[in-house]
């Protein structure tokens, strides 16, 4: 149950047994801050939603029971299924956008296609949208994109630290000329993000690159890994999305191709993904932007304060899990932009508009981190005008069969490439939509 429900069901029995006066009940129900969890519990990525969303929820429920909320303003929610469709995330964005004494906060989809299909609306409405870890890279740039925030690091710059860390395990940036790497790829918005930087670094380094889209769900490869094995790459980089995942793990084992030479993006890098292809698993690497595990402060701050009164929004088996600790920096992230548009606003519920402006000034440096008890579960991180995103480093883990081992240290992106690249594709943005950009020499 959300916290919002509980809410109002506790209000409207006081107000029954007249216990208190009506005054009073309104009050309590105006210091609240809203965030709409567009959740997925059904369809092939449920493991997902499920499991990223709880983590999410169980946060923001801690620091309402630890803390009272954030600055005495109690974090509210409500659930909205869209089935990982971007067509019902729309239906959820309408109906969720005006709850609240302020209406909505910020929207988190986790889903890419959702966030392309709400951008414009959320402009108008003045309600920043939340992509961590996903969604268009361009919208790093904040003087065209303000109300969309990739945080953490964005699909282009984990592309290019997949390609390092073949690199680094080929002896060198330079061992890369000549070598063949197959994309294998989700067939849709998400799936197709990186291609043109992919082709980008292809050309800087020298290596053959061929792409295969895999359709929706991604139950059916068999023909494209006859195809793989036709092409007889190095390496493949997998871009799956749920089922397509463990699937793409049994077919590149059925045709011989070694696991530990697959580089997965950090949405084929989960328990969810791995578990279910059993051996054909063991070795595969994935890029991730936080580790698993549940031996940090924080984790460990929400079984005390959620899980031991008996509440949860998951299966207690599965804190720790890569899909569930992404859920926790979801709730981390959000409430950070909060925790900053307080100092600037003041410590009651925030519009729209006043906490896209703490999006935009988030300052997660190490003594916050450790504040917050997320040090060396989050990489340090500071947004601005000018960056939305905040952060781009990149740790690569390894699956050894039971569980991920981180096998990099941070890993930098090719900033001259992706910025390039960004500065490139917001200006054609704005161009096409006749947008004059922001000055964000006099943001602040």
């Amino acid at each position: 149950m959300s916290i919002k429900k509980a809410t109002v069901g506790l209000v409207s029995g006081i107000l029954l047994s007249g216990a208190i006066t009506a005054p009073l009940a309104v009050q309590a129900a105006e210091n609240e801050q809203f965030i709409p969890m567009p959740i997925y519990r059904t369809g092939p990525y449920a493991a997902g939603g499920t499991a990223i969303f709880g983590g999410f929820m169980d946060y923001l429920q801690m620091l309402n029971e630890r803390d009272g909320g954030i600055g005495g303003v109690k974090i509210t929610w409500e659930e909205c299924e869209t089935a990982y469709k971007a067509d019902r995330a729309i239906e959820c964005y309408e109906r969720l956008k005006n709850k609240g004494p302020t209406g909505a906060s910020m929207f988190n989809f986790v889903n890419t296609g959702a966030t392309y299909a709400t951008m414009e609306r959320a402009k108008k409405d003045q309600i920043p949208i939340v992509s961590i870890g996903y969604g268009r890279a361009d919208t790093t740039d904040g003087s065209v994109f303000p109300y969309v925030f990739p945080l953490v690091t964005t699909y282009w710059n984990q592309s290019t630290t997949k390609i390092k860390y073949i690199g680094m395990k080929e002896g060198g940036m330079d061992k890369l000329k000549g070598k063949k790497i197959a994309h294998i790829h989700h067939d849709s918005g998400y799936g197709k993000e990186t291609i043109g930087l992919l082709e980008a670094q292809a050309k800087k380094y020298g290596f053959d690159l061929k792409h295969f889209p895999v359709a929706h769900p991604g139950l059916e490869q068999k023909a494209t890994w006859l195809q793989v094995r036709r092409m007889r790459p190095d390496w493949v980089i997998l871009r799956g999305w749920g089922v397509m995942n463990p699937t793409a793990l049994k077919e590149a084992k059925r045709i011989g191709f070694p696991a530990d030479h697959m580089v997965g993006v950090w949405w084929s890098g989960s328990e969810e993904d791995v578990i279910p292809a059993g051996k054909a698993a063991k070795g595969f690497v994935a890029a991730g932007f936080h580790p698993g595990g549940d031996n940090f402060p924080v984790i460990q701050d929400i079984r005390k304060n959620v899980y031991a009164k008996g509440n949860g929004n998951v299966e207690e088996k599965r804190i720790g899990s890569i899909y569930y600790n992404r859920g926790v920096i979801h709730g981390i992230l959000n409430a950070e932009a909060i925790v900053a548009a307080q100092a600037k606003f003041g410590k009651r519920p925030l519009t729209g508009e006043e906490v896209r402006w703490g999006l935009e000034n988030i300052n997660l440096d190490e003594k916050r981190l450790k504040e917050i008890g997320a040090f060396n579960f989050l990489s340090e991180l500071k947004t601005s005008c000018a960056d939305h995103e905040g952060g781009g480093k990149v740790k690569f883990q390894q699956w050894d069969g039971t569980k991920w081992n981180v096998v990099s240290d941070w890993v930098a992106p090719d900033y001259e490439l992706t910025n390039a690249m960004v500065k490139e594709s917001s200006t054609q943005y704005a161009k096409e939509k006749k947008i004059t950009p922001r000055d964000c020499s006099k943001e602040g």
